[in-house]
């Protein structure tokens, strides 16, 4: 299954009414190291609107998602870590290629490279990906958070930036932490990766 985020080919963003403050969000920005530094760590993927019928299809099979972002900065990638769960847990490794002067994230599936469009909100602990901005029969739209929980104030920047895409509230779908099964297989991969690292760690004294 094609990930929420990766299911549509960026192309430029519409003309945004340059008098509201809200819509500048989805102005393109480059990605900078700054950017990459917030985006690393654990996210929770909390909402999206897709008007492709195909990736809307997809996106109401997700029941909760949440992943890890590791960015390696000199080689301008992204190791993603992913936990689905579609009535089973699914998990994912995979790489993300950066495009810094586009301000996009990309991955190749099933043969064809896939954009999104990084844009950073105004609280930290939240970011979204926009997708397919200039086609009003496909364009979308993704909300993440550092937390499956979030605020009012939080989801109230996502809502305002839905609207300036000409995208409604009714269509979001979003996600249902309680229904999350990959807790399990996430804390035994936590403990794996400390056994390699502690191993690692006593080769390389005795070495």
């Amino acid at each position: 299954m094609a990930l929420p985020w990766a299911l549509a080919v960026l192309s430029l963003l519409p003309l945004l009414d340059a008098q509201d403050p809200a819509c500048a969000i989805l102005k393109p920005a480059p990605i900078t190291n700054a950017t990459l530094e917030r985006l690393s760590g654990k996210w929770f993927y909390i909402a999206s609107v897709f008007r492709n019928p195909e990736y809307n299809q997809s996106a109401r099979q997700i029941q909760a998602t949440f992943f890890y972002f590791t960015p390696n900065i000199t080689e301008d990638v992204i190791l993603l870590r992913e936990y689905q769960t579609t009535g089973q847990c699914v998990y994912n490794s995979s790489y993300l290629q950066v495009q810094r002067e586009n301000g996009t994230l990309s991955r190749y599936e099933w043969g064809t490279e896939h954009f999104a469009s990084v844009l950073l909100t105004k609280d930290p602990k939240t970011f979204m990906f926009s997708h397919y901005p200039e086609d009003e029969l496909n364009r979308g739209l993704s909300f993440y958070a550092d937390k499956q929980d979030v605020t009012e104030e939080q989801l109230r920047e996502f809502h305002e930036a839905l609207k300036c895409m000409g995208l409604r509230e009714t269509e979001v779908l979003y996600t249902d932490g309680k229904k999350d099964l990959c807790g399990p297989l996430e804390k035994q991969h936590e403990e794996e990766r400390k056994k390699e690292n502690k191993g690692s760690q006593v080769n390389t004294e005795l070495g």
